[in-house]
């Protein structure tokens, strides 16, 4: 197991239970490396996914080998064949985020991957760190899969990405993140002045809270 999968898997299927409830949009969920470095446990893992709800899945190669990745993808879509739907494997590549390949030879190195993860079942590509147009042109239209990308400062606009080939674009932890610093910030300020102004700015009402916890 890569370092990152240690979030217990039964929390994330409760997590998918619940979210599959209140929403009626196919959703997809991110098992980072699939939990294993075993095949068959990572089919054991995705089928308990696709059984809650999910209707597609991230999973990632990381820093391990694309082979290893190619017998996960694999697994995952015969977990999706048990409950008889077609499974959206969205691979993750993570050459740019973790540097496994020199700069100036990422695309290249993501493209070798881009075709053993469509052979092996992928139905998207999906490319963190992935910013420069010139990059992202050249793997989208050669990827031979849906491009997806992740918001990352220096990334282009929705819509240049759209006109480079890009087909999905995701906010990753950047909202979850931006949270956590504008929260840190504003208890930083209140222990240490005591303001509370600052806690009202942009703040969201109790009713248009509860109306979200209401939503089915």
């Amino acid at each position: 197991m890569r370092p990152g999968d240690v979030l217990p898997v039964r929390m994330l299927v409760s997590s998918v239970v619940a979210i599959a409830r209140a929403i009626r949009v196919p959703l997809t969920v991110d098992v980072e490396g699939g939990y294993s470095d075993d095949p068959a446990a990572v089919e054991g893992t995705v089928a308990r996914i696709v059984e809650a709800g999910a209707a597609g899945i991230n999973i990632e190669d990381g820093g391990a080998s694309p082979d290893l990745l190619c017998l996960k993808i694999e697994r995952a879509r015969r977990a999706g064949q048990h409950f008889g739907i077609d499974l959206f494997v969205n691979a993750r590549t993570d050459v740019y985020l973790r540097g496994l390949a020199p700069e100036g030879n990422r695309a290249e190195e993501v493209l070798s991957r881009a075709a053993l993860y469509r052979n092996a079942g992928a139905s998207g590509l999906f490319v963190p760190g992935l910013r420069e147009p010139n990059e992202i042109k050249a793997v989208a239209a050669d990827a031979g899969l849906p491009l997806n990308v992740m918001a990352w400062p220096g990334l282009p606009t929705a819509g240049e990405l759209a006109q480079l080939g890009v087909r999905r674009l995701s906010a990753g932890s950047g909202i979850a993140q931006a949270l956590w610093g504008k929260a840190a910030a504003l208890a930083g300020d209140f222990l240490k002045t005591g303001r509370s102004d600052p806690l009202g700015e942009g703040a969201m009402s109790y009713g248009d809270i509860n109306a979200l916890f209401g939503r089915r």
